[in-house]
Parts: structure tokens; C-alpha cells; sequence
């Protein structure tokens, strides 16, 4: 049976790098994106498009007045996204040993029995991180007030929180839900970190 890790995260907590760092540490594959980009392949959409529909639960349509109602008829990309999604997410972890971040991949692989990981970390150490790291995963927290930043990483956790909870009838963050939760408010040093995670994977 494969080796899988799956990693949820809350934003700004440093969840991503620390996966990316147990995967290079174990020298196994590593997904993040690239599961985003194989959706693309194999739908008519963008990738930006579907990294929007991909960890958001659905909205439930609303009527149109004109005259009477009536329901507005729309494609479902966001159903067929998470369809694909979820295939993908079981092709990969079928293929080899792997970490895989976030879209729910602990509940999706559960049959799989992965390794499931949590990371989080304290508001403080949320926003000192999205100041300090100017990739593309935190935007422009930079430009932002400490306010506008910590809106910003409240939003984007509930979102989280919220597909999370829609499609897997779990609380996002649970302990319940992982075998091991990692608070990286205090940590300086991923890579050590992602040692010592490693070792217990």
C-alpha cells in the first residue's frame, strides 16, 4: 500500500511549505496545484476559474423574476470540478507515495488510510508570516493594513472551513478528524520541523 500524507492547512500557518518540505525530506511526489492543472487538461476550463470553484461549497441557484418565476438554467462546472477533482485526487494517490494539500483529500482517500496531517498557528504568527513571505501563496499582504490582512486570512480560512464541512459533514480542524496537529505559531524553522514530521509519517 502506498505511503499518503495528506495536509490540511489554515492560511498563513506555513502548512504548504512544510508539505512540500516532508515530501522533498521522504522523496516522495508532491500535489498541490498540479492537481489543478490536470483538472484543466481534462475540462474546457482555466485554471484560475477552477482554483475558485475547487475549494468553495456550492451556491444554490436563485430565481429570476420576469414576469413569473422561474429557474435560471446553468451548466454545473462547479459539481463537475469537484467530480474531477476527487478523481484525480484518487489516481495520484494511486500511482505512488505522496503528499497531498488540502481539497479534502483525508476524507476522499479515508478508504486509503493516509497519514492526516493539520496545520495551524495563532493570529499573530498568521500575519507576521504573510508579511515576511512574498510568494504568490499569501498575495499582497504586504500592501494591506494589518486589519485589511487579517480579514483577509479570516475570509479565505472560512472558506476553507466551509467546503471543508460541506462535503465531508466534518469540522475543519478537528483533532478529531487527524492524527497529528501541528501549531507552527513559535516555529522559525520549517525544515526541522518537517524532519521531525517526517520521522512520525
Amino acid at each position: 500500500m502506498s505511503r499518503i500524507i495528506t495536509i490540511g492547512r489554515e492560511f498563513g500557518s506555513g502548512g504548504r511549505e512544510l508539505a512540500r518540505r516532508i515530501a522533498d525530506i521522504l522523496g516522495i511526489a508532491y500535489y498541490d496545484r498540479e492537481i489543478i492543472t490536470e483538472i484543466s487538461k481534462r475540462t474546457s476550463l482555466s485554471e484560475k476559474y477552477i482554483q475558485n470553484v475547487a475549494e468553495q461549497k456550492p451556491v444554490i441557484p436563485f430565481p429570476i423574476h420576469t414576469g413569473r418565476t422561474f429557474w435560471a438554467v446553468i451548466p454545473d462546472y462547479g459539481q463537475d470540478v469537484q467530480k474531477q477533482q476527487h478523481d484525480v485526487i484518487r489516481e495520484i494517490a494511486g500511482k505512488s507515495d505522496c503528499v497531498i494539500v488540502g481539497r479534502g483529500a483525508d476524507y476522499i482517500l479515508r478508504d486509503s488510510k493516509p497519514y492526516r496531517i493539520f496545520v495551524y498557528s495563532d493570529d499573530e504568527a498568521k500575519l507576521r508570516r504573510c508579511r515576511e513571505n512574498s510568494s504568490s501563496d499569501y498575495g499582497k499582504g504586504a500592501e494591506m493594513s494589518d486589519k485589511e490582512l487579517a480579514k483577509r486570512i479570516s475570509q479565505i480560512n472560512k472558506a476553507r472551513a466551509d467546503y471543508y464541512e460541506f462535503y465531508t459533514g466534518q469540522k475543519w480542524g478537528d483533532k478529531a478528524n487527524y492524527d497529528l496537529c501541528v501549531n507552527t505559531s513559535c516555529v522559525s524553522d520549517l525544515g526541522k520541523l518537517a524532519r521531525a514530521v517526517a520521522s512520525m509519517c
